[in-house]
């Protein structure tokens, strides 16, 4: 079967958390005009909370369920959104890919003093200067995350990686 992939978002959509529910109701007539594929935008908080399209990223695991970085939902809305949304997605046929980055870990909530060496860019094992510190945004907050007991859902995606 040939796949027909549509990138559902861009960066400018509104940060109102309605593109989930957007999702869930649009799978319908995407899947009737013969998409098969949708390519989401990363799903996680992101360091300006529920304004940031998920490139800088925060917290991998916290896709729209607790309060960090001012908000709960992601920009694209709450994790029980986006499961509903690939769930109805996947009732009309629609394949998932999820875009997520893990090496954007620019998003953390305080800075600290680290040493450093600059490397040859050709070269990444030539060491082209001395050691020397510098202030990186490398420290998270210890915030306990509350979860809520709900009932398990599955929801399965794809993960595809390109660099």
């Amino acid at each position: 079967m040939n796949r027909t992939i549509m990138q559902f978002f861009e960066w400018n959509l509104p940060p109102d958390g309605g593109h989930c529910n957007f999702l869930k109701e649009k799978s319908k007539a995407l899947s009737d005009a013969g998409i098969n594929t949708l390519w989401l935008p990363p799903a996680y908080k992101g360091a300006g909370g529920s304004n940031d399209v998920g490139y800088a990223v925060y917290d991998l695991y916290d896709l729209g369920e607790f309060d960090q970085k001012k908000s709960i939902r992601t920009k694209y809305g709450t994790k029980d959104e986006y499961i509903d949304a690939i769930s109805e997605a996947h009732k009309n046929n629609i394949q998932i890919l999820a875009d997520t980055v893990l090496n954007h870990k620019g998003g953390a909530d305080y800075s600290e003093w680290v040493k450093v060496v600059k490397v040859d860019p050709n070269d990444r094992n030539n060491k082209i200067s001395d050691e020397y510190d510098i202030k990186a945004w490398t420290k998270f907050s210890k915030k306990k995350k509350k979860k809520k007991k709900k009932k398990k859902r599955k929801c399965y995606i794809s993960i595809y990686w390109t660099w």
